[in-house]
C-alpha cells in the first residue's frame, strides 16, 4: 500500500487508478483501529506522565515505511495542509477552554514571552545551531524559529495533575495560545526562496499581521456570541457546530485579510468561551472530541512522514540544539521577557522548564520542506528528534520540578469539577460538582456552604446512591452534588463552591475567594 502523493493508488495496466470502494473500506478499518489504539494510549499517557503526542507519533512511525505495515508516505504538502487544519481545531478548542478571569492578569507577561521571548529564543538557538552544529545561518534561523513555540497540549497534559499558582498557569496557557502566530509568520518569511527582508521590515510585517488577526478574531467572536445568544436554533446539537464554525471563520477571514489566522481563531474562541452561550457543556464536549481527533490524526500523519533510519545521522545535532534551547535559550527568554514584572524566581524557573514542544514545531518544519529550501529534510529530522527526546526528558520531570520548587504541593486542595447546563425557561443553571480526594469541602455541612440566595444543593450522589440533603448533611470526598442556581447568582455560587473546596468552611474568613 502506498500513500505517496496524498492518495492511495494501485498500479494497473501501467496507469494509476483512483481510490476504489474496496480500498476505502480497508482505509476506514485502519483509521478506526488507529483511533481506538490512540484512545487507549491516553490512559497510558495519564499514568506515565508522558504527553500523548509521543504515543501518537509512535503509532505513525509503526505504520510507516520502516514499521509493521510499511506504508510509504512522503507528501509534505498534504501533511502541512492537514496539520494547519488540525492546528486550527486545536487552537479553537484551547480558546474555548480559556477562562478570561484567569489569564487577564497574565496577559502582559504572556505577550512579552510571545514576542520578545520568541526573538531571544530564536537568536540564541540559531547561534547554537550555527556555531556548534555547523548549519548555515538560514537553516539555523529556521530551526530556531520552528522550535521556539511552546505547545499547550503538551504542557497541560503533564501539568494537569499538579496544582499551580493561578499566575503561572495563566502565563503558560496564554503564551501557548499566542506564540504560534508570530512563529508561523517568521518561519514562512525565512522559508521563501527569495532573499529575506530587512529585520525591521520583517518585525513590522509580523506586528501588522498580529494586529489584523487580533482585530478580526475579537470582532468575529463578539458577533458570533451575540448571534448565538439571540437566535434560537431548532436543535441543541447545532450549537456546538455553530461555535466551531464561527471559530474557523475567524481563522479563514484573518488569513485571507493577510493577518494572523491562528491568533484570530484563538481569540474568537476565547470570546465565545467566555460568553455564557446556551448548551455550553455540549459545546465543550464536542470541541474536546474534535481536538482529540485533530491531535491524533496530525501526529500519526507526522509519524508517517518521517523516515526513522534517516534520523540516526541527525540525532546528536538535535540533542545539541535541544540542549541549547532548553538550558540557555528558553531560560534567557523567560528572564528577559519577565524583567518588567515582579515574578518570583521559582515561578520563572518552572516557566523555563515548562517550555515543552509538540505539534506546532513539527508542523512548521514541513514549511521549508514544501518550499524546497536547501537542507529542509535535515531541518525536519532535527526538529522531529528534538521534540521526541526533550519531551521524554521534560514531560515526566515537570511535576517533580514543580514540587521541588514548592509550586505543586501534593497536599493542596484539588479544584472542583463544575459543569453547567442551562435551564433556559427558568433562567437557571444546574451545577454538577464533584468533590475530589484532597478537597477541603470534605466534612463541611450543606448549610455551611453559605450559597447565595437563589442557589441550593438539591441532590447528593454518594456511593452510587442519591438522596436529597438537609442543611446538616455532612459532605464527603467522592460526593457528587447537583446545585440549582438562578442566572444572576450562577457565577457567585460557583465562586463560593470553589472557595469552600480550597479553604473549607472558613474560606471567606481566610481570604479564599474561589
Amino acid at each position: 500500500m502506498s500513500l505517496a502523493g496524498g492518495t492511495i493508488r494501485r498500479a494497473h495496466e501501467g496507469k494509476d487508478r483512483p481510490l476504489t470502494v474496496h480500498q476505502l473500506n480497508a482505509l476506514l478499518l485502519i483509521c478506526s483501529l488507529v483511533l481506538l489504539i490512540a484512545v487507549a494510549a491516553v490512559r497510558i499517557s495519564s499514568r506515565s506522565g508522558l504527553p500523548s503526542l509521543l504515543l501518537y507519533l509512535g503509532i505513525g512511525v509503526a505504520i510507516g515505511q520502516d514499521g509493521i505495515f510499511a506504508v510509504e508516505f512522503d507528501n509534505a504538502g498534504l501533511t502541512q495542509v492537514i496539520g494547519y487544519a488540525a492546528l486550527v481545531v486545536i487552537l479553537a478548542e484551547g480558546g474555548l477552554g480559556t477562562k478570561w478571569k484567569e489569564i487577564r492578569p497574565a496577559l502582559p507577561a504572556a505577550a512579552m514571552l510571545s514576542t520578545v521571548g520568541i526573538a531571544v529564543s530564536v537568536g540564541v538557538t540559531a547561534a547554537g545551531a550555527h556555531y556548534l552544529v555547523g548549519l548555515e545561518w538560514r537553516q539555523a534561523l529556521i530551526i530556531g524559529a520552528v522550535v521556539s513555540s511552546t505547545d499547550a497540549a503538551a504542557v497541560f497534559s503533564v501539568l494537569r495533575r499538579v496544582p499551580l499558582p493561578a499566575r503561572t498557569t495563566g502565563v503558560l496557557e496564554a503564551e501557548s495560545g499566542f506564540n504560534d502566530a508570530p512563529v508561523v509568520i517568521l518561519v514562512i518569511a525565512l522559508s521563501t526562496t527569495e532573499p529575506v527582508e530587512a529585520w525591521y521590515v520583517l518585525i513590522g510585517t509580523i506586528l501588522l499581521e498580529l494586529a489584523i488577526g487580533a482585530a478580526i478574531g475579537l470582532a468575529v467572536g463578539w458577533l458570533g456570541a451575540l448571534g448565538l445568544r439571540h437566535v434560537a436554533l431548532p436543535a441543541s446539537g447545532l450549537y456546538p457546530i455553530a461555535v466551531m464554525a464561527i471559530a474557523v471563520t475567524a481563522y479563514a477571514v484573518g488569513a485571507l485579510a493577510h493577518g494572523s489566522g491562528f491568533l484570530a481563531v484563538y481569540l474568537a474562541a476565547m470570546v465565545l468561551g467566555n460568553s455564557k452561550l446556551p448548551h455550553w457543556p455540549a459545546t465543550r464536549g464536542f470541541a474536546d472530541g474534535l481536538g482529540w481527533i485533530a491531535q491524533i490524526g496530525m501526529f500519526v500523519l507526522l509519524g508517517l512522514l518521517v523516515t526513522p533510519h534517516e534520523l540516526v545521522r541527525d540525532f546528536w545535532p538535535a540533542v545539541v540544539i535541544g540542549l541549547v534551547l532548553t538550558m540557555a535559550a528558553r531560560p534567557l527568554s523567560v528572564v528577559i521577557s519577565l524583567l518588567p514584572f515582579r515574578i518570583p524566581w521559582r515561578e520563572k524557573t518552572l516557566m523555563s522548564w515548562a517550555g515543552l514542544r509538540g505539534a506546532v514545531p513539527i508542523i512548521l518544519a514541513t514549511i521549508p520542506l514544501v518550499s524546497g529550501i536547501e537542507g529542509s529534510e535535515r531541518i525536519f529530522n532535527i526538529v522531529f528528534v528534538l521534540v521526541v527526546v526533550y519531551t521524554l526528558i521534560q514531560g515526566p520531570t515537570l511535576p517533580w520540578m514543580a514540587r521541588a520548587l514548592k509550586l505543586g504541593n501534593g497536599s493542596e486542595a484539588a479544584d472542583l469539577g463544575i459543569e453547567s447546563a442551562p435551564l433556559e425557561r427558568l433562567r437557571g443553571h444546574l451545577l454538577s460538582v464533584a468533590i475530589p480526594e484532597k478537597s477541603r469541602m470534605h466534612g463541611v455541612e450543606v448549610g455551611e456552604l453559605r450559597l447565595p440566595a437563589g442557589a441550593a444543593v438539591t441532590l447528593v450522589v454518594r456511593e452510587s446512591k442519591s438522596f436529597v440533603p438537609s442543611p446538616t448533611t455532612v459532605l464527603r470526598r467522592g460526593d457528587e452534588l447537583l446545585v440549582v442556581a438562578t442566572d444572576p447568582v450562577r457565577d457567585a455560587a460557583e465562586a463560593r463552591l470553589r472557595a469552600v473546596g480550597q479553604g473549607g468552611k472558613l474560606a471567606g474568613w481566610l481570604g479564599t475567594r474561589g
